[in-house]
C-alpha cells in the first residue's frame, strides 16, 4: 500500500470513528504529506485574515475566511468562493486555528456536494496549553510544517 492510500485511509478510519460526515480526518503532518502526494488537492484556510496576517500562513493555501474580521460573524460568500477557488471533485483539506471553524467548513462544503472533504486537526496553531498558549502543544506550526510569518 502506497503512502497516499495509507494516509487517506487512516483519515478515513478517524472520521467514522469520530461520527463525521466528511471523508476523513488528517494531523496537520498527514495533511502535507497528502498535498505532496495528490497533486490536485487543496488546503482551504478557513482562518480569518488578520489571524493570517499575524500569526501565520501556509505557502500555496487558498484563503478564505469563515468567519469575517471584525465582527466574526460567518461569511455567506464561503461557499461561492470555494467554488471560485476548489473543484467539487478535487480533495479539499480544510485548516483553521485549532480544528473548528475548518470542520465546520468540511461539513458545510461536503453538503453543498463536495465529496472529498479533510479536515485538519490541531489546526495552524493546536490547542492551548497549560499556560493558556498556542503552538506548543499540536498543530501545522508545532509540527515543523511550512509557513511564513503574515
Amino acid at each position: 500500500m502506497g503512502r497516499l492510500t495509507e494516509i487517506l485511509a487512516l483519515a478515513q478510519q478517524r472520521a467514522t470513528a469520530m461520527g463525521l460526515p466528511y471523508e476523513g480526518a488528517l494531523t496537520p503532518r498527514e495533511a502535507f504529506d497528502l498535498l505532496r502526494l495528490a497533486p490536485g488537492a487543496k488546503m482551504v484556510d478557513v482562518r480569518t485574515r488578520a489571524e493570517r496576517d499575524w500569526v501565520g500562513r501556509v505557502p500555496g493555501a487558498v484563503e478564505i475566511e469563515w468567519n469575517l474580521y471584525p465582527g466574526g460573524g460567518h461569511n455567506p460568500n464561503f461557499m461561492a468562493e470555494l467554488k471560485r477557488q476548489a473543484d467539487p471533485e478535487a480533495l479539499v483539506l480544510f485548516l483553521c486555528r485549532s480544528g473548528a471553524r475548518s470542520d465546520a467548513a468540511a461539513r458545510r462544503a461536503t453538503e453543498a456536494g463536495y465529496g472529498d472533504c479533510y479536515n485538519i486537526l490541531e489546526g495552524f496553531e493546536g490547542d492551548k496549553d497549560a499556560n493558556g498558549q498556542r503552538s506548543t502543544c499540536g498543530g501545522w506550526r508545532h509540527a515543523g510544517l511550512p509557513w511564513h510569518q503574515g
